[in-house]
């Protein structure tokens, strides 16, 4: 599986704006994708480019296939599998030929959108039901539907940490170190795995963005504050990894992680802690069942940080599905989108925030719901100016590089302090905010 994309709307491959995909889009103005009103009419094959290779390698997507095509048994769904999705579909898209219906890649810009894809309609129609609306709209159009969303966290194994006498949720950073400290102590646990080798857990810690102030302006507010400022939320996720890293509770070296053998090994209790997204509790949890340990054991919290006496929890749309503008059978494509998203079932299967606003949470986060988590949405209105100057800062806020120099200096393997580390990325930052306003 491409498990960079499997969260909910990382957008981790926004480090590639640099490389500029140009593509052959449809021009200033952008067809439409209308919601087909009579199944019976709709007709066509569609391709469907997807990231998630292992569901169309054991049958899966196939199945879901099945199920479409009991209400539009006139359109004939064909997937094509991409390991290397955000590169291969970019290259692609420098073409009229990148499928009927495809998750789109990091690398389009946000206002370019419409030179790509089909709108699916007016924000104001389809906020009213469904989630991340936001995210793909330009000028008052859709142009993606994400099927699922999540938010980030911690992912834990309960029996640990229970053991380590840790039963209540840290609230603050200095708590969540205490309780880390603990479970070094009092158990043969890893305290936290950071997953450094495989870099894209690293880009996680970006999305403590919002969590600590509970603002759905806080997109809004990297694109005008500097985020490793005083209180700047980047600045209190960053303090936290680097203070988990330097006081010695993470694996012995960093450079030797496995992203693989980490699922096994916190179901089994070898590993505590680790910062993720909901998208992964399941992956976990299948892990704890191939391994012979309790899937129950997997738990999910949240950022420690507290308003008001509240957490606070982003949820981020995963991939958003689009209809290419050079589709030549929208209806058809239109309708496999609105299917995958309303009824599906595969936000349910994944254990995942649904897309339609009216569902329940899913099973692993009620206890998000038991304690009162705000689950919040930010405004994405800012989001294309965020990646403008992330790109020309050159910081990559989602991407792993900065996150494993910040990893090296806690441990050690780099000189410099803390202090001097954030301010630069904040003058970087405050310097391109200047450069891409002007």
């Amino acid at each position: 599986m491409n498990h960079r994309r499997t969260l909910t709307g990382t957008l981790l491959a926004a480090a590639l704006l640099a490389s500029g995909c140009t593509g052959s889009g449809g021009g200033s103005k952008a067809a439409d994708a209308k919601a087909p009103d009579d199944p019976s009419k709709v007709s066509g094959t569609i391709k469907v480019l997807t990231h998630r290779t292992d569901i169309v390698q054991d049958g899966t997507m196939k199945k879901y296939a099945a199920e479409f095509n009991k209400i539009y048994p006139k359109v004939k769904v064909e997937f094509d599998a991409i390991t290397d999705y955000e590169a291969e579909v970019k290259i692609r898209m420098n073409t009229k030929n990148y499928g009927d219906v495809l998750m789109i890649p990091g690398v389009i810009k946000k206002n370019d959108y419409p030179r790509f894809f089909a709108s699916l309609g007016t924000q104001d129609e389809l906020a009213e039901k469904y989630r991340f609306t936001g995210f793909t709209t330009v000028d008052g159009k859709v142009y993606g539907q994400s099927p699922m969303g999540a938010t980030p966290g911690f992912l834990y194994n309960k029996r640990i940490w229970a053991e380590a006498g840790v039963t209540d949720w840290p609230t603050t950073p200095d708590e969540f170190l205490t309780a880390l400290k603990a479970i070094k102590s009092k158990t043969d646990a890893v305290p936290y795995y950071t997953n450094f080798a495989a870099q894209w857990p690293l880009t996680h810690w970006t999305f403590v963005n919002g969590s600590v102030s509970c603002d759905t302006g806080a997109t809004t507010a990297l694109a005008e504050t500097d985020p490793w400022g005083e209180n700047g939320e980047l600045r209190v996720g960053d303090t936290l990894l680097y203070d988990i890293v330097k006081q010695g509770l993470i694996e012995k070296d960093p450079t030797t992680t496995n992203w693989e053998e980490s699922k096994p090994k916190l179901a089994k209790g070898e590993i505590a802690t680790a910062w993720l997204g909901s998208w992964a509790v399941i992956q976990f949890r299948q892990a704890a069942e191939k391994a012979g340990a309790d899937p129950d054991d997997i738990g999910f919290m949240p950022f420690p940080a507290r308003v008001d006496g509240k957490a606070c929890a982003t949820a981020n749309p995963d991939y958003n599905q689009a209809v290419s503008i050079h589709s030549k059978h929208k209806a058809a494509a239109r309708a496999w989108v609105d299917w995958f998203t309303d009824k599906s079932g595969y936000a349910e299967d994944n254990l995942s925030i649904a897309t339609l606003k009216n569902a329940p949470l899913p099973e692993s986060l009620k206890p998000y719901e038991e304690q009162g988590v705000k689950l919040i949405e930010l405004d994405d209105a800012e989001g294309g100016l965020v990646k403008e100057i992330d790109n020309a800062s050159e910081v990559g806020i989602y991407a792993p590089e900065y996150r494993q120099d910040l990893v090296d200096l806690a441990r050690g393997a780099k000189d410099g302090t803390l202090d001097d580390f954030l301010d630069d990325l904040g003058e970087r930052w405050t310097e391109a905010q200047k450069t891409v306003g002007s």
